[in-house]
């Protein structure tokens, strides 16, 4: 029935994208696509001439409003709104950015359909989705900034702050400059915490330690 369908909007800067998605995801009977827009302001634009949408699928990279200043823009305005980021990047800079800025979840490009439609309908019912490139812990922290704990036994002071330095947008090199540390060191350190945490990524370093609850986004 249509009162069961999920209403989404759908925010790219690529049009045969756009339409392409519209027209799988109206093909699963599930989803309802109330609207398109090509950036942000488009989508400010677009927003009151329709029903509210329950999820909005976002673009990182458009012009003149990007995905990181819609989607915060949508939480200080439309907090009841879900957002979905939709990307090509699978770095940890993209993901967490997007999470910090309000997105309940985080979803690749090249994912099959039968797996966005069932994430649209995750985040709707539950305002967050977790896959492989978000935990749920992470997602908590980033959202509610939550303390810090006492590191455990083998971390010392400069790896926990190394792993605080993670959580943030800045690349090894300037973690590196903050530290007053060499990059060499830098990558003693991070390849040191990801054995001690068996993980092969930055994204999944900052989870690890979030679930550990030792640092704060």
């Amino acid at each position: 029935m249509q009162t069961d369908k999920v209403n989404i909007a759908i925010v790219d800067d690529h049009t045969l994208f756009r339409q392409g998605l519209a027209h799988l995801l109206t093909e699963s009977n599930e989803i309802n696509v109330l609207f398109d827009a090509d950036n942000g302001a488009d989508m400010i634009r677009k927003l009151p001439t329709y029903p509210l949408p329950d999820v909005i699928l976002m673009d990182i990279t458009m012009p003149i409003m990007n995905g990181y200043e819609t989607t915060k823009w949508l939480k200080a305005n439309y907090p009841e709104i879900n957002v979905l980021a939709l990307s090509m990047f699978e770095e940890d800079k993209p993901i967490i950015g997007m999470l910090k800025s309000g997105a309940g979840g985080y979803m690749l490009k090249q994912s099959k359909a039968a797996d966005l439609v069932s994430a649209i309908k995750g985040i709707s019912a539950q305002s967050f989705y977790i896959n492989e490139l978000v935990s749920g812990k992470l997602l908590r922290n980033i959202q509610n900034n939550q303390p810090v704990k006492n590191a455990p036994i083998g971390l010392s002071p400069n790896e926990l702050k190394f792993l605080e330095l993670c959580c943030s947008d800045l690349t090894y090199k300037q973690i590196a400059d903050m530290m007053n540390l060499s990059p060499h060191t830098i990558d003693n350190y991070r390849e040191a915490l990801f054995q001690k945490f068996e993980v092969k990524s930055r994204t999944g370093l900052v989870i690890s330690a979030l679930k550990n609850e030792l640092i704060k986004i």
